[in-house]
């Protein structure tokens, strides 16, 4: 089979499991790449938590801030599921800015995200973006903006209900009613676009290496593994990923380091069509696309 009609087969893999996706693989030691639509900006939910690290830990290596600084944080007292680490802490804490960065990406927690939100903004981090030639993504508000959406409002037996309104509020311009989910207000961004950032993480570039080396850490100490990690981990391979998840969207970047040399980056973003919160079989068929995606790649 060809490269034009695997992707006409993954692409209707997606359609029948009511997923539409944005997907790039690239090679990054020879740059090659294959995709499905991989320019297609969507909202990035915790996936805006890797920019925020980079902008956070530059800060660290210029010295405008210490990462042993203790920083007080409010308990999020959150008790929907869903949200882990301090946004479910009862009691006020004092936590190091180095440990706000490993918690926001280890374990996707929005409140040490928006604490460091707090010290870097969301203007800012962009800004530093456009600073490295980084011109895709854009961040534009809080983390904690993403436990302010339709789902919270509804019992856990009906937030069916809130990706019903998810699914069918959305226009063909990529705008959206729930601001959260509309591109032109949320923090956002492509396939390619993330792709382009694990690029500069991966590889040399103009992001300082020592903090290059810090956000590859961050990200290989993920313990979110159900999505894209069961089909890149293995003896003979690391993955280290962020997702990033709101209502109907699923996400995952990450690189694939093979024992042999291959490297590899991966970027998956999801909507689906899917009134359901909970969606194994999403989760399993945009790893089984972002696997043939590569295997075509590694094959070539």
């Amino acid at each position: 089979m060809n490269t034009e009609a695997l992707i006409s087969e993954l692409v209707a893999e997606l359609d029948d499991g009511g997923l539409r996706g944005s997907f790039l693989v690239r090679d990054l030691r020879s740059g090659r790449e294959i995709g499905i639509e991989p320019d297609v900006a969507f909202p990035v939910a915790s996936l805006i938590k890797i920019p925020l690290a980079v902008a956070t830990a530059e800060r660290i290596r210029r010295g405008e801030l210490d990462g042993a600084t203790e920083v007080p944080v409010r308990p999020g007292r959150i008790t929907t599921p869903g949200p882990t680490g301090l946004s479910r802490f009862r009691h006020p804490a004092r936590v190091a800015i180095d440990d706000l960065m490993y918690l926001a990406m280890a374990i996707s927690d929005n409140v040490a995200a928006d604490v460091l939100f707090d010290i870097t903004p969301p203007a800012e981090v962009t800004r530093m973006l456009r600073e490295w030639g980084l011109r895709g993504i854009t961040a534009r508000h809080l983390v904690g903006d993403l436990s302010e959406t339709p789902a919270e409002r509804f019992d856990t037996a009906d937030v069916h209900l809130a990706h019903s309104l998810a699914i069918g509020a959305a226009t063909a311009g990529r705008g959206h009613r729930i601001a959260q989910l509309d591109v032109s207000r949320a923090n956002s961004g492509s396939a390619r676009d993330f792709v382009d950032l694990l690029h500069a993480l991966w590889t040399p570039s103009v992001i300082d290496s020592g903090v290059a080396e810090r956000v590859r850490e961050l990200m290989g100490a993920n313990l979110i593994r159900h999505r894209l990690a069961p089909d890149f981990s293995s003896d003979a391979s690391t993955w280290a990923s962020k997702t990033g998840t709101v209502l109907n969207l699923r996400h995952e970047v990450g690189v694939v380091e093979h024992a042999g040399g291959g490297l590899f980056a991966i970027a998956a973003l999801t909507e689906s069509r899917v009134s359901a919160a909970t969606q194994p079989e999403a989760e399993a068929l945009m790893a089984r696309v972002a696997r043939s995606l590569r295997d075509r790649l590694r094959a070539t």
